[in-house]
Order: structure tokens, then C-alpha cells, then sequence
């Protein structure tokens, strides 16, 4: 869930909010029930925003079509990431859509990034050791369905969001889908006002 008390001082109900990664809808529709009405939502299976459609059809919700967020220039005055950055599993991969938020808010607009940290469990541990060698990034690993995901060294956080002024970071345990407890954080960060 997002913790809306972290960004409530950063905008208002007619801040424009882009959710990148946004599934079906489910954080845009809790912003909404609390007035934020202003907002899109962008992901890149078609099938979640068809379902997100269906669910919540007062939504604004569309396919991401490439690796871009379809906004112009300085257009949102926040955008959020909500458990997509473990979907991307290469540090440069990352740092191109840290670099595409800071083109599309606005001087001053807020990124809330939430996601997941490496674990020390011993079923997290051997995971990640698993496919080492395969993607030479500890963290990463693979599920029985195929997907690739990544947990994150804490010390990543910093260079991620330089171009950011952080305003806040949170450390908290998430549940995952298969109901498993996992370490994670939340980030405000601010994009500069003049550069």
C-alpha cells in the first residue's frame, strides 16, 4: 500500500500524478478515494489495464508502449513506482527511468519510489546465489514461473536517485504475492527547481 503520509506534504489533491508500472490501478484508485483525482496510469501489460478498465473505469489508465514515459517535458507534478525497479534487474536499465521521471515532472514535482531490499534469510540467500553467476548481480533471482526480479543493496538507493533531493526514505517489511515477508523502502525524492 502507499503511504500517503509521506507524500501528502508534497502535493494537493490537483497535483498531476503519473504511476508508472501501475498494474491494474490499485495505488491510483486508493490515491483517488482520497481525492487525488488528477492522474494516469501507464503499464506495459495490456491485459492489467483491461482488467484495471474493467475495475475502475474512472480511471486513467494505459499501455506503456515502450521504455518511455508518454508524457512531455515537465508535465507531472509526481510519479510513482511502485514495485517496478525490482522488475528491472540492470543498474543501467534503472538509471534510464530514474532519468525519464526526472524529464516528465516537473521542477520541484516528487518521485515515490517503493520497493524491495535484500533479504539475509536463508531461502533469499540461496536464490540469490543461485544465478550469480548468471546475471552478476547479487539480489537478483528467478521464480518457478520465469520471471526475473531483484531485491537491492541499500548502498544502491543513493547513486539511483542522485539527481534527486531526497526527502524522505523509509525502511519497512513488505508482504510479497506468495505471502512471504520481504525488507523494503519507501523514497520521496524531489526533482531540483533549477538545474
Amino acid at each position: 500500500m502507499l503511504d500517503i503520509s509521506m507524500i501528502k506534504p508534497f502535493i494537493t489533491t490537483e497535483s498531476f500524478i503519473a504511476d508508472y508500472g501501475c498494474g491494474y490501478g490499485r495505488t491510483l484508485n486508493q490515491l483517488w478515494k482520497q481525492g487525488y483525482k488528477n492522474s494516469i496510469g501507464f503499464d506495459f501489460s495490456a491485459e492489467m489495464i483491461n482488467r484495471g478498465k474493467r475495475e475502475f473505469p474512472h480511471l486513467d489508465l494505459k499501455v506503456a508502449e515502450n521504455n518511455s514515459i508518454n508524457l512531455g517535458d515537465n508535465a507531472a507534478d509526481m510519479v510513482i513506482l511502485f514495485a517496478v525497479l525490482t522488475c528491472i534487474i540492470y543498474d543501467e536499465d534503472q538509471q534510464k527511468l530514474m532519468k525519464e521521471i526526472k524529464r516528465v515532472l516537473k521542477p520541484g514535482g516528487i518521485v515515490y519510489i517503493n520497493d524491495f531490499l535484500i533479504n539475509d534469510d536463508e531461502r533469499n540467500r540461496k536464490r540469490y546465489t543461485a544465478v550469480l553467476d548468471k546475471y552478476k548481480k547479487y539480489g537478483v533471482f528467478e521464480l518457478p514461473e520465469g520471471a526475473v526480479l531483484r531485491h537491492h543493496e541499500e548502498k544502491w538507493i543513493e547513486p539511483l536517485t542522485k539527481d534527486f533531493i531526497r526527502e524522505e526514505i523509509k525502511h519497512t517489511t513488505f508482504k510479497t504475492m506468495n505471502g512471504n515477508l520481504s525488507n523494503g523502502f519507501m523514497y520521496v525524492g524531489r526533482k531540483p527547481r533549477t538545474v
